[in-house]
């Protein structure tokens, strides 16, 4: 498999590739496509995978599952290693999933994926392998943690300086003072512009700026202070509202 994550190899004689990259801090590939599914999962570091349909940080415990043909851009939080396994369609007739899916890497699965790494393997080894891996996909109940950016220059002001410092508690009207338009003004703008009311889009983007600190392996009472939260429980409430799982079933020790 080359670098770009284009598939190569006979796919006669298997239904599942397998690829293993090593990407640096701030390695990432440009928005593509594949014309087989994939699953991208990370051995070691956070994975950003981006497209139409949000924005996934995936830590060692999850994977997404990628359908034929829908684009995608991919990166590293930090270092990372990354396992791709390109499925052939024909072979999961069953796996019906049409938008970008997340689901567990249970240790089974992630023994799979390595196992179907190997050269050595038989044909009939490796067929045993993919049926057994392609069984043991489950979806979790995470969400995308896109934030949308406002385009107004304003409001964008406002983001930008929440995204540098996300702890920022300051309400709408101080940060009116600053960028030139009255907290009515901003509020409108942000609705309007991301879809969100300005402490939704807020509390997401705390939830993203959180993320890395977690998969560093922070205490949530840590995480929670550096991303606006006075305690971890508020914060833990929020992360779930927000990702749809708790932060220890997102990084499970």
């Amino acid at each position: 498999m080359s670098r770009n994550g284009q598939e190569r190899g006979r796919w006669s004689d298997t239904a599942i590739l397998v690829g293993h990259f090593t990407m640096p801090r701030g390695t990432a590939f440009a928005t593509h496509w594949h014309p087989v599914h994939q699953l991208l999962c990370s051995e070691r570091g956070l994975l950003r995978i981006s497209g139409e349909h949000g924005t996934w940080l995936l830590p060692p415990s999850l994977a997404l599952w990628v359908p034929a043909l829908v684009p995608h851009a991919t990166g590293s939080e930090g270092d990372a290693v990354m396992r791709g396994a390109f499925v052939e369609p024909a072979s999961c007739p069953h796996i019906d999933w049409r938008d970008p899916t997340v689901v567990a890497v249970t240790p089974l699965l992630r023994a799979l994926v390595e196992h179907l790494d190997r050269t050595d393997l038989t044909p009939e080894a490796r067929a045993r392998a993919e049926l057994v891996l392609l069984d043991e996909l489950r979806p979790v109940p995470v969400t995308s943690v896109s934030v949308p950016e406002p385009r107004d220059p304003r409001a964008r002001e406002v983001a930008v300086g929440l995204m540098n410092h996300p702890s920022d508690a300051r309400p709408l009207a101080a940060w009116g003072g600053q960028v030139g338009a009255s907290a009515r003004t901003l509020a409108r703008l942000f609705v309007a512009e991301t879809g969100l009311g300005f402490g939704q889009w807020r509390e997401r983007l705390r939830m993203q700026a959180a993320l890395p600190f977690l998969a560093e392996g922070l205490p949530v009472e840590s995480v929670a202070r550096r991303v606006g939260y006075a305690s971890a429980s508020s914060f833990t409430a929020a992360f779930h509202r927000v990702v749809g799982v708790t932060p220890r079933q997102y990084f499970p020790r």
